[in-house]
């Protein structure tokens, strides 16, 4: 018991002498909230640095190695986002002139259609006139001497074609030079030229549309349709004889009665009040034929331009 005195004071002792010293270790262990603060990021960035050695993370960074964002890269990319806006507004107005340019092409085209149209038609009702003429060619005159007065349509006494034609007066049909009585093609000319001098003009027209149709390549037959045309202009029927006119001319414009048939196309025109085209005739004439024109055919041609006041 005499032990256990000494022994209990010395713990006792001891146990006060520690208390102080828990308690000022307890008060070092514990940190003010503020340190603990800065303590965290000191930790936070030797974290980062050691991590990204390269800068911070963006925000948006979603992985650990992606590359930091700079302003440099910002910039860069809304350099780039202007130019893309600049390029498709260029496109815009790219594709808004060509819309333009397409809508005026369709439109030129759609005009050059319609006045092709217009001439194709025009051009095809001229040729149905021209198919719708009757087979036969105009009659056509024979030439007439420079000398002689215009003769009388009496018919000769004899029918000898080639005789008349050296007596025939002006713009007369008369027959050809006096051909063998065996030639029945210069009988048949002869037998429609004498109805037509005779006044018969619908006789005249049947005999000479036999005469051209039994003797198609005889060299009277330009002569015959040129009759024919003359025939329906004496009888006062001007559309039927510009329509053999005409067809006599274009049939056969190397014919020796196809001038004629032109200059008395006119006159079937000036008939039916077409003067404009009756000057057109006449310079086709002029056109295609010129200095061949026999005098005589000449003087009545000039006649009749300066009634039509072709200029």
């Amino acid at each position: 018991m005499r032990f256990l005195r000494p022994i209990t004071a010395l713990a006792a002792v001891s146990a006060i002498a520690l208390v102080p010293a828990s308690t000022a270790l307890a008060q070092r262990q514990q940190p003010s909230p503020e340190q603990r603060i800065d303590r965290l990021e000191k930790q936070v960035n030797e974290l980062q640095r050691r991590v990204f050695p390269k800068g911070r993370p963006a925000d948006t960074a979603g992985f650990a190695d992606d590359p930091a964002a700079t302003q440099s890269s910002v910039m860069s990319l809304d350099q780039r986002l202007d130019a893309l806006q600049r390029q498709i507004a260029d496109m815009l107005r790219q594709s808004e002139d060509n819309g333009n340019r397409l809508r005026n092409l369709e439109s030129g085209m759609g005009q050059l259609k319609s006045d092709e149209d217009q001439r194709i038609s025009a051009l095809e009702q001229r040729m149905s006139a021209a198919e719708a003429a009757p087979p036969a060619p105009a009659p056509v005159d024979a030439a007439p001497s420079a000398t002689t007065p215009p003769k009388t349509k009496s018919k000769p006494s004899a029918p000898s074609p080639k005789a008349a034609e050296a007596a025939a007066a002006p713009g007369t049909d008369a027959d050809a030079a006096s051909a063998a009585p065996s030639d029945p093609a210069e009988d048949a000319y002869s037998e429609g030229f004498h109805l037509w001098e005779a006044g018969k003009y619908d006789d005249a027209i049947s005999s000479l549309k036999s005469f051209v149709k039994t003797y198609p390549k005889h060299r009277r037959v330009s002569y015959a349709n040129n009759l024919i045309g003359r025939a329906y202009l004496d009888e006062g029927n001007p559309k039927a004889a510009a329509e053999a006119l005409l067809a006599n001319y274009r049939k056969d414009p190397g014919g020796e009665r196809a001038p004629d048939s032109l200059y008395y196309l006119g006159q079937a025109l000036m008939q039916l009040g077409q003067p404009t085209q009756a000057c057109k005739a006449y310079a086709e004439l002029d056109a295609v034929y010129g200095a061949k024109v026999r005098p005589d055919l000449q003087k009545l041609e000039t006649d009749a331009k300066a009634k039509a006041n072709c200029s």
